[in-house]
């Protein structure tokens, strides 16, 4: 057994699953691959992402899952036209649009939520 090899899937929780697909697919442009009792899945280049469905739900205050892309810029563009709402945080220092640029320059990063709290990002990095 390698785990370093090993598929892997990332599980989150949603207690509102229509309003997170509505979210992953309408807004984030994901396609959705299973909609069982359990949970909502989706593929993201080989890796699954598994929505659990709960009764209640109590999201991290941190970032669960990010996606790292080729322009902040472009991402920031394509989501806010598809009315995602940015998360800004108080002594981030992030710019008007939302977005952050690390210390050492190393990364640029853009925070939003899901409906169900769950903290999501996209980031550039060099």
């Amino acid at each position: 057994m390698d785990l370093n090899t090993a598929k892997t899937t990332i599980f989150l929780a949603t207690s509102s699953p229509e309003a997170a697909r509505n979210f992953y697919e309408q807004k984030l442009g994901l396609t959705l691959a299973a909609d069982d009792p359990y949970a909502l899945v989706y593929q993201l280049g080989g890796t699954e992402l598994r929505l659990s469905k709960v009764p209640a739900h109590t999201p991290f205050p941190f970032t669960v899952l990010d996606w790292q892309v080729d322009s902040i810029d472009a991402a920031h563009d394509r989501l806010k036209a598809n009315a995602v709402t940015f998360e800004i945080f108080d002594g981030m220092g992030q710019d008007e649009r939302g977005i952050w640029d690390s210390p050492d320059g190393g990364a640029r990063i853009l925070w939003f939520k899901d409906p169900d709290g769950n903290v999501l990002s996209v980031s550039e990095r060099s």
